[in-house]
């Protein structure tokens, strides 16, 4: 079990990641990768990324084990910031810090050689992560981005509402299901029992696509607090990109022919930062029905993601629906 602790001032400084971290989805995705659970969500990612994979990851798979910890250095909280900031933060890791946490992975059993090794090299060795780092990124993550920020779009659409609702109590309270808000402790499902007290430095909630049953957070007290956790479980869907992408934009583009028009430029405006069902009828003026019809035919389109939230729905405009907006090419 993980207990999250908060001080009045750590809810006021709760916040949501502004887009997916590209250092945790690429890690995670490691995991997800090995993992031959929940094959309808990651099968077919799992052939096309294995099929584009044609360099060495024994770097990778020795500093990120199947299960348990790894090293906090590999997701620098710049990673949020993007790619590149992510990768100049890991390029820029002390050495000392490095060993340090590298010999956590050996914590309790003999060292691996190869392990020992690198950290006896330390920041000699980072070129060769990088290298590995970068090239997995570009096989397993990189085709798919669109669509993880999508989901994460999704996702803080859902918390942003939660929070206009009911503040930060009603924010946590909204996380799935195996985050239990009992204020003031954040429980969650955790393969160790620990205990993470934030002192007045607030928590960020960083949402992830790869991040699958439990939450994860760095290992280090010290470094600023992050809970990276599963996003929009409920209405998940397969990553399109790579060779699978290729019938979803033809499908894309056969649904797109259907949005030429008046009503549905209205409606795909008119969710905004996000809606209900019931809430884009009242503002596009359309019937209930036909808002959701109109919602359906968006979401075939890659237009606009649905998460549910209770008994509702929300709806959100992905990137690609944003593009098409600012584009205007919707409109007539």
């Amino acid at each position: 079990m993980l207990r999250i602790h908060f001080t009045g001032v750590d809810l006021a400084r709760v916040r949501m990641a502004g887009r997916p971290d590209a250092l945790w989805e690429t890690i995670l995705s490691f995991h997800r990768l090995r993992d031959r659970r929940d094959a309808r969500l990651f099968g077919e990612w799992r052939t096309e990324t294995r099929s584009r994979l044609n360099s060495e990851t024994r770097t990778l798979g020795m500093l990120i084990p199947s299960r348990g910890y790894f090293p906090d250095f590999l997701t620098p909280v710049e990673g949020q910031y993007g790619w590149d900031v992510g990768l100049d933060a890991l390029r820029g890791i002390r050495p000392e810090r490095m060993r340090r946490e590298l010999q956590l992975l050996g914590a309790g059993a003999p060292m691996p050689p190869r392990l020992r090794e690198f950290m006896d090299c330390g920041d000699k060795q980072l070129p060769r992560l990088m290298g590995e780092l970068r090239a997995y990124h570009r096989a397993a993550v990189e085709p798919y981005w669109t669509h993880i920020q999508a989901q994460i779009e999704a996702e803080r659409a859902a918390r942003g509402r939660a929070l206009l609702d009911g503040g930060a109590d009603e924010l946590l309270d909204s996380l799935p299901p195996m985050l239990r808000w009992r204020a003031p402790v954040l429980e969650c499902d955790y393969p160790v029992d620990r205990d993470v007290r934030l002192r007045g430095r607030g928590l960020l909630l960083q949402p992830s696509f790869f991040c699958r049953r439990t939450a994860v957070t760095l290992h280090d007290p010290e470094l600023p607090p992050v809970l990276v956790y599963p996003a929009a479980a409920q209405l998940a869907s397969a990553p399109a990109g790579g060779e699978s992408a290729r019938p979803v934009e033809e499908q894309r583009q056969r649904t797109l022919g259907k949005l030429v028009g008046h009503t549905r430029s209205v409606v795909l405006r008119a969710i905004g930062d996000g809606a209900t069902t019931s809430e884009l009828a009242r503002r596009a003026g359309v019937s209930l029905a036909s808002a959701s019809q109109h919602a359906c035919v968006m979401r075939e389109a890659g237009l606009v993601t649905t998460l549910r939230r209770g008994n509702a729905v929300l709806h959100t405009v992905t990137p690609l629906g944003a593009a098409l907006l600012r584009g205007g090419a919707v409109a007539s």
